[in-house]
């Protein structure tokens, strides 16, 4: 039983941060390593300083875990904080209420676009790292990035464009950003909204943007509190809109839907027939009253740590999808499956097109779920390891949408060292299990970055 000397759960078991950054080399691998692996897998989550309590999971300072592989062989693992201003003591916001932009945790998300390694938080600005996990600043877009950026933007396959947005606290509540494949930033707009909604994610198609404003909103009040400022309002409405990506526009198409929130999107596309379709984890109120809680108590957005929760038709997260039809104004909904999932991914081959295959995490393990024949398919993570987000690497020669793997950084409730679980995604079958020095905390998305030639 918890007392008052008991850390509370999002600082303990799988969730329990590192003390020290790590460097090893000629790591242990267990099975075979894909020689085509050639690159860097690197991931992203919150890891309080030692006897830190932010007092919720999302509030920790960011810090990077990384595993080089190359032809074969895991050749390096690193762990690294983001240094950014907040990790030096500057608050967020500030007492005149201002916002610090440079003053994030750089929590939630690395990505690289244009060659630049960007660590992602959508309350501030990127913050630049290197290759080898190094913070080199804070990344404003040569000064034409004027808003936070969200930790989940959106890169076109086609064109390489990256498209992202940044929400305020204060007017304007939502700005849309375009970046083009060279990694100029070309296009800002505003994006009228009602008030200060907690937007953590979007879709994109190949002609549209979509967006997902939703009830749960910024509170100054809580704010002055400390934890999370953020709470359900039943009076803010839920809807999603749909605005074109030409160059200028900001006229949105509203759809109400019921009232919801959505942390994750699977992806988004056009179905020919002029509809959009999106598929995303969905929670309703009472889901996510329950996630909230136990993610600020026990830091598990489907379950308590340290046991496994089975599955239930009331899961507090499930994948559902929105089909807007914009000739009859009309929204439906249907719910896709009954498993509490979340970190929905996909192969990013196709980005704001149709794909057939989605991949989740939940307690059980790493599912991948066939839209086309409506079935699921799971990997089970044995006794108290954890998979974390599942990131799907493309096979170069590959013909199918599902051919590559998907790695996943493994955490583990009782306190063992993390591991880099390599998975067929066609199968699920384990192709290899990188070994990693010391346990790795549960956290959120990572990206896989294939090496460049120009880069050494």
């Amino acid at each position: 039983m918890a007392n008052d000397t008991t850390p509370p759960l999002y600082l303990r078991g799988r969730f329990a941060p590192v003390p020290d950054e790590h460097t090893a080399a000629d790591l242990t691998v267990r099975g075979s390593l894909p020689p085509e692996l050639d690159g860097r897998y690197l991931r992203n989550g919150p890891n309080p300083l030692p006897g830190e309590d932010k007092g919720h999971w999302f509030i920790g300072p960011g810090m990077l875990h990384g595993i080089r592989l190359r032809e074969g062989r895991a050749e390096w693992y690193r762990n690294r904080w983001v240094r950014t201003r907040e990790l030096e003591g500057h608050p967020l916001i500030r007492e005149d209420f201002t916002v610090d932009l440079t003053a994030n945790p750089s929590n939630t998300h690395v990505i690289r676009h244009a060659g630049t390694v960007l660590a992602l938080c959508e309350v501030g600005l990127p913050y630049w790292v290197t290759p080898s996990l190094e913070t080199v600043g804070p990344y404003d877009f040569a000064g034409r990035l004027t808003t936070a950026m969200t930790a989940h933007p959106k890169e076109d396959p086609v064109t390489g464009e990256l498209h992202l947005f940044g929400t305020g606290f204060a007017p304007p509540y939502l700005t849309y950003h375009r970046v083009t494949a060279d990694g100029e930033l070309l296009d800002s707009r505003t994006v009228d909204v009602p008030g200060p909604t907690m937007m953590h994610d979007f879709a994109i198609t190949e002609h549209h943007i979509v967006w997902m404003d939703l009830p749960v909103v910024f509170d100054l009040e809580l704010a002055g509190r400390g934890g999370m400022p953020y709470r359900w309002d039943d009076g803010y409405g839920a809807r999603l809109g749909v605005m074109s990506r030409k160059p200028g526009s900001t006229d949105v198409r509203w759809y109400d839907v019921d009232p919801c929130y959505v942390f994750h999107v699977g992806n988004a596309h056009e179905d020919g027939h002029g509809r959009i379709v999106l598929d995303a984890v969905r929670y309703d109120r009472e889901g996510f009253r329950r996630s909230w809680t136990n993610i600020g108590g026990t830091a598990s957005p489907n379950g308590r740590a340290g046991a496994r929760e089975p599955r239930s038709h009331q899961a507090p997260s499930v994948l559902h999808r929105w089909t807007l039809d914009p000739v009859t104004g009309r929204v439906t909904e249907s719910q896709l499956d009954d498993r509490a999932v979340e970190f929905p991914t996909h192969n990013e081959t196709l980005t704001g097109r149709r794909n057939r295959y989605l991949y989740t995490v939940s307690d059980e393990g790493i599912a991948k779920h066939d839209l086309a024949r409506h079935t699921t398919h799971t990997h089970a993570t044995p006794g108290s390891r954890y998979a974390g987000e599942a990131v799907f690497v493309p096979a170069a020669d590959g013909t199918g949408e599902d051919e590559g793997w998907l790695l996943s950084l493994v955490s583990d409730d009782d306190g063992a060292a993390g591991e880099l679980l390599v998975l067929d995604a066609a199968e699920l079958s384990v192709q290899a299990v990188v070994e990693l020095p010391h346990p790795v905390p549960a956290g959120f998305h990572g990206s896989w970055l294939p090496e460049l030639s120009e880069r050494p």
